[in-house]
């Protein structure tokens, strides 16, 4: 079998060739070399399948960003288990449903525990195990009930498979309850592989992680495509993105890119206007994706970082990268643009399953590798996103005649005004563009007249003062009358997800009950 078809052969290929090279610098703190990083894993799955975990098992985990997650969720996947990260945020009932939804067999956290989810996991009957590294020479300490200190089995016969379930997440469930989607080996090997080629990662790269591991964006593009490549990566000493730690973390691990959501740029382009740092460092790329990025963000990003800005686009479904703008020296990068497809097929399909041609507008489409082969115990999404031998995204684009997709919003998000199709994308890039906003979103409400109205929530600058006269006069400017918002809502902050994502709908009914 050849070891790069799963993503096991590829990190155990990384740690072979790069053993001495630095994988995982905790800030302040110890670091792991690859070659000791793929030993801790080994040894950690051995404890697993000490404590009675199968293939096929599933692994939950709820942590910090750590290394302890980081070995534990590695490990799980080398024993032939599925890891089933959770996001520590969690309410006990939230809890439930996911360790229930997952069928998950072994709760594990940090050794200080974890109530919300032992909670939970009590309810269910699942066992909890908690894990430590105290150094990095020592054996991950787990300690499990029905394991016996020191005892762990070797994984040494292991063979991990390309079809092996490996990673087990849940959609965001904006529109729907959340739906599980089981990612092989084969998907998570081949979505390393296309983000280690779109952006040359090497051994040479670092990164600071910023964004959350139990999200498919920071697991895939900031941790595991570099450690694929023989690359670093620091996590932060609290575990979580903090604005004043980043660009001295940035610095002192020599990072090369970073990537993240656009609440978190704009967080960074806000800390760079009000306290700038003494020196940037010199980065051979930013990457933004999750959300849309407005092209006014994006030019101040390049302008204050010193680097270009590469735009991407992604899915939980996809393991991840669908599509990316390229590095300069690859091609242009494209305004307006997500970029070129990365290591799959796309097209742009009709209702009737027609693909349409350059620049007309459809349903975003797409089949590789990379794609989950469906929803878990979910045969009704399944047969909505899964049609004419494609996948479907849900989201509404076009490609140019160069390839590069341009995408308009999600087909549930765009908003129906008389009759008026509007993108709300398209309202967010011109509000961004006023130099006194720091972040907006706009949204559709019920209207008795118009069936959808626009309106959409301002978070201002640093320092700026912006009232909603302001707000209207340059929307008509700058819009056609009929996408100008109705309301505006001045606001120091709006609903986002655990990783920064703005989520449309829970916006519009946050203002709409606190209006």
């Amino acid at each position: 079998m050849e070891r790069s078809a799963t993503l096991t052969g590829l990190l155990k290929k990384a740690a072979e060739k790069f053993p001495e090279r630095r994988a995982l610098w905790v800030s302040g703190g110890f670091e792991i070399s690859h070659g000791r990083l793929d030993e801790l894993v080994d040894e950690a799955a051995g404890r697993l399948r000490a404590s009675s975990v199968r293939p096929g098992d599933v692994v939950a985990l709820t942590f910090p960003n750590t290394v302890e997650y980081v070995v534990m969720f590695l490990a799980a996947i080398r024993a032939r288990a599925v890891a089933a990260p959770l996001n520590p945020a969690y309410t006990s009932d939230e809890f439930e449903f996911y360790l229930s939804d997952s069928e998950s067999k072994l709760l594990v956290t940090s050794e200080s525990g974890h109530p919300a989810a032992e909670a939970a996991a009590g309810k269910l009957n699942i066992p909890r195990a908690g894990a430590s590294l105290p150094h990095p020479d020592s054996p991950v300490l787990f300690s499990h009930p029905d394991s016996e200190p020191g005892t762990e089995s070797s994984v040494a016969d292991l063979v991990n498979d390309p079809a092996d379930v490996a990673l087990f997440l849940h959609t965001s469930g904006t529109t729907s309850r959340p739906k599980g989607v089981p990612l092989t080996q084969s998907n998570l090997g081949a979505s390393v592989r296309n983000i280690g080629s779109v952006y040359r990662l090497t051994e040479s790269d670092a990164t600071v992680i910023v964004l959350p591991l139990f999200h498919v964006h920071g697991l895939l593009a900031a941790l595991l495509g570099p450690l694929a490549a023989g690359a670093a990566v620091t996590l932060p000493a609290s575990g979580r993105f903090s604005a004043s730690a980043f660009w001295p973390d940035m610095r002192a691990s020599g990072a090369t890119f970073y990537t993240a959501v656009p609440t978190i740029h704009q967080i960074l382009l806000d800390r760079h206007a009000s306290r700038p740092e003494p020196a940037y460092p010199k980065l051979r790329y930013v990457r933004s994706c999750s959300a849309s990025l407005a092209p006014a963000i994006l030019a101040r990003l390049e302008e204050a970082f010193g680097a270009p800005v590469l735009e991407a686009y992604a899915m939980t479904e996809a393991s991840h990268l669908m599509a990316s703008n390229p590095l300069p020296e690859d091609g242009p990068h494209r305004a307006g643009s997500v970029g070129r497809p990365v290591g799959q097929e796309m097209t742009v399909m009709d209702e009737n399953g027609n693909h349409l041609p350059a620049g007309v507008g459809g349903e975003v489409c797409i089949r590789g590798p990379n794609v989950t082969n469906g929803y878990k115990n979910n045969p009704e999404a399944n047969k909505a996103a899964f049609r004419f031998g494609w996948f479907h995204t849900g989201d509404v684009g076009f490609l140019d005649d160069d390839g590069y997709l341009h995408l308009v919003g999600r087909i549930k998000e765009l908003i129906n005004r008389g009759g008026e199709k509007i993108s709300p994308v398209e309202v967010d890039a011109v509000l961004l563009a006023h130099p006194d906003v720091a972040q907006a979103v706009a949204f559709g409400v019920p209207d008795d007249k118009y069936g959808e109205e626009i309106n959409c929530a301002i978070i201002a600058r640093e320092g700026a003062e912006i009232d909603e006269a302001e707000v209207l006069r340059y929307c008509k400017k700058n819009l056609a009358s009929f996408k100008v918002p109705k309301r505006v809502f001045i606001t120091d902050s709006v609903p986002k997800t655990a990783t920064g994502k703005i989520q449309r709908r829970i916006v519009a009914e946050h203002f709409l009950v606190t209006c």
